[in-house]
């Protein structure tokens, strides 16, 4: 039986400034909500700022940061591995990454037929 793949993965780049985060404000997550504006970014704050709900669902971790996704949302995407990654820019205005002239971006693949058929095999993600 393969492995499944991961559901949310980050670049060297996002990587690099996560740990640049977590060294700044401790403990830390991300929420994709599916929203307009800020809220179809990815969004970091610190752990205890930000509450999941029931209908959050928790896809993993990267960078030592969990990572949760609206359940509507992840309704739509879960045939995807989501990639975070990080660009120049102004992140979201709660975000944590806001000011440092960079900012998370949200980039997807669909999954292939032998990575669905192993998620399957797999309990789905919870809140």
């Amino acid at each position: 039986m393969t492995a499944p793949p991961p559901r949310v993965t980050a670049t060297p780049a996002a990587l690099e400034l996560i740990a640049r985060l977590r060294r700044e404000h401790g403990a830390i997550l991300f929420h994709q909500s599916g929203g307009c504006c800020d809220g179809s970014a990815p969004m970091c704050f610190p752990v205890g700022d930000f509450v999941t709900g029931d209908a959050d669902v928790h896809l993993g971790a990267i960078g030592g940061a969990a990572f949760y996704i609206s359940g509507p949302q992840y309704a739509v995407w879960k045939h995807t591995q989501l990639i975070i990654d990080v660009v120049p820019g102004r992140g979201g205005m709660f975000s944590l990454e806001n000011g440092s002239g960079r900012r998370f971006l949200l980039r997807s693949r669909v999954f292939d037929e032998a990575e669905i058929a192993a998620l399957a095999a797999c309990a789905a993600p919870t809140a």
